[in-house]
């Protein structure tokens, strides 16, 4: 299997790397978190008019660079480095991905827009009592004079607080945890009855509890098919996984890095504590997990657009990523003591990220039981 970069993929690595090197500096993120908006509005912006990396993934008749998984998961590994948190998973691959495969009658101009930097959307599809389940849903939406009326509450919806659109998962018909009777929705966040209650989330982000009361929107809002919506978000979510693993093979490097060099700075005894064999297998296997992490992303998003192997593949992904988080993650917060979880330390920064990532989108133990099924299905 062919793992090499094109020309202008090395290119949009490059340009992506320099940017957030002199952009975006880990006491310049400190700050944007510390700030009221919790972002950094004029990094977005650059990221639409001078890097134009908001169009990487999408066709150039669209406005894009014409490019597809690839250069997302080169975009996200670069922010997974810099622990990025503007919102390009919600808006680029997930909004623009539920655009792309919907054939949504305005997804042209909707993906212009994102292009520009103008629409943010954030995906409300988690509730309280579903876990990592995309079928099991509570939220309603019932049809009514040629609108539909969604009633509902979707927790943790990351991104949201500075959202412009809503990409909302509903029950049109059947019971709570049916494949069928679901279907998808784009609410403006702004809508009559959209009420957010927004918060940190532990890793540095922002993420909302979006209550939905008697929120009226007309016929275009549908994305997809009415009812049967379900395979659509698989397809989604599973490009959303890839994209995920990609930030985290970032995030794994620095930690991975950043460890090897403090141990060589930390002494102990009159040496570096690097030059202890124990500690350097302990840094070789945090290497080896990172390595395979990369092999894994990669595979996954060569297969993430196979129809038969795309679920499959972003399972396996996602359960080595999942186990290399918690791995490197927490070897990294060992060799570095009690310090490594100051906030002072980036280290500790990445640690929290890597932590969140490892649940993302589903456990190890559910992707290894999705994988389980999937396999068990094919060979039946």
């Amino acid at each position: 299997m062919d793992f090499s970069f094109t020309e202008e993929q090395s290119m949009l690595r490059d340009t992506v790397a320099s940017y957030l090197a002199d952009h975006y500096a880990f006491d310049q993120r400190r700050a944007a978190l510390a700030s009221e908006p919790g972002w950094r509005p004029d990094v977005w912006k650059a990221f639409a008019e001078e890097l134009g990396i908001l169009g990487a993934p999408f066709a150039e008749d669209l406005g894009g660079l014409g490019g597809g998984p690839v250069e997302s998961m080169i975009v996200m590994e670069e922010m997974g480095r810099a622990l990025v948190v503007e919102p390009y998973l919600g808006t680029v691959v997930i909004g623009g991905g539920f655009l792309k495969h919907s054939g949504h009658p305005d997804a042209a101009a909707l993906i212009g827009k994102i292009i520009a930097g103008e629409a943010i959307f954030a995906f409300a599809h988690a509730e309280p009592q579903a876990r990592y389940s995309l079928a099991d849903i509570k939220t309603t939406a019932r049809k009514d004079s040629g609108s539909y009326v969604l009633n509902g509450h979707k927790a943790v919806v990351v991104g949201a607080p500075y959202a412009t659109h809503l990409i909302v998962t509903a029950r049109t018909d059947g019971g709570q945890r049916d494949a069928v009777g679901i279907s998808v929705f784009i609410v403006p966040r702004g809508a009559a009855g959209v009420t957010t209650r927004d918060y940190p989330t532990v890793d540095g982000f922002r993420a909302s509890e979006v209550h939905l009361e008697n929120v009226r929107v007309g016929e275009e809002a549908l994305v997809g098919p009415e009812n049967h919506a379900l395979p659509l978000i698989e397809k989604v979510v599973d490009e959303a996984i890839v994209a995920t693993c990609a930030e985290a093979c970032g995030v794994l490097r620095k930690l991975q890095e950043g460890t090897v060099e403090y141990t060589r700075q930390r002494k102990q005894f009159g040496q570096p504590i690097s030059a202890f064999q124990v500690l350097q297998h302990r840094m070789v296997d945090m290497f080896i997990q990172l390595e395979q992490s990369v092999s894994m992303t990669y595979m996954a998003t060569i297969k993430v657009t196979d129809e038969a192997e795309r679920a499959k593949a972003a399972s396996a992904a996602k359960v080595q990523i999942g186990k290399a988080c918690r791995f490197v993650g927490q070897n990294a917060i060992q060799l570095h003591g009690g310090m490594g979880m100051t906030d002072e330390m980036a280290i500790g920064h990445y640690f929290k990220r890597a932590t969140m990532i490892e649940s993302a989108f589903g456990s190890v133990d559910h992707h290894l039981a999705r994988y389980e099924f999937l396999s068990f299905g094919q060979a039946a």
